[in-house]
């Protein structure tokens, strides 16, 4: 391990507690069970994103227990292995220079798109807002090397959605930073049940992609306060 260079150390610190603070919100928006899922931050101007260890409890992870990595997943600083998901969050900060987080959950209704390999279709002003149009599917990979980082990459790339579905595993979503990519974790399981729950009633109807692009426009563009959705 190299160490992280001096002069990022206050960033990395207040990375490390924002991340560990972030993660408490998956649990408590129904979005994992049992230590499955992971938040991770870019550490900007450098090759370097904060990420959980693998394996440990949500009620046991503090700002200290948090690791560092390089973006080709090596560990650069902690006491414990980073997440099994490390090389797939690395692949996307290499690859996506846009991107300051990337969130994987196992959440329910998402992941059961997931496993029909089916796109959530933008049946939702919601949806078009967020995500600007269906949210894709993936392939398929395996765990344990950078295929998965691959498939988001490939997926997201000509794609405005922020959530990609991993076909047969689960959601991954990037944002802006790693508070950005929380909150599409939570919007997509939201629109993910909102659908389904629809189907059980009839077949939903597609926004015209005219009006997809105005509403995802205006979202991203004149809602909110200033850079806060």
């Amino acid at each position: 391990m190299t160490g992280v260079p001096a002069e990022l150390r206050s960033q990395v610190e207040a990375l490390k507690a924002e991340v560990a603070a972030l993660h408490a919100e998956l649990p408590r928006n129904n979005l994992v069970v049992w230590t499955a899922g992971n938040v991770s931050a870019r550490v900007a101007g450098a090759d370097l994103l904060v990420i959980k260890p693998s394996g440990v409890s949500y009620d046991e992870l503090t700002a200290d227990s948090m690791v560092v990595c390089d973006l080709d997943g090596n560990l650069v600083e902690g006491t414990r292995s980073p997440s099994s998901d490390t090389a797939a969050h690395a692949y996307v900060y290499k690859h996506m220079p846009h991107v300051g987080g990337v969130v994987h959950t196992h959440s329910d209704y998402a992941t059961a798109w997931a496993a029909r390999r089916e796109p959530i279709p933008c049946v939702l002003t919601m949806i078009a807002d967020e995500f600007g149009g269906d949210i894709p599917i993936g392939p398929f990979a395996l765990i344990g090397d950078d295929s998965i980082g691959r498939g988001i990459v490939e997926t997201l790339t000509n794609s405005r959605s922020r959530a990609v579905l991993m076909a047969n595993h689960g959601p991954f979503t990037i944002g802006s930073d790693a508070r950005d990519a929380v909150k599409a974790a939570v919007m997509v399981e939201d629109v993910a049940r909102t659908v389904h729950l629809s189907r059980q009633l009839g077949q939903p109807v597609p926004i015209a992609p005219s009006d997809i692009d105005r509403l995802f426009d205006r979202y991203q563009n004149v809602y909110g306060q200033g850079s806060s959705k």
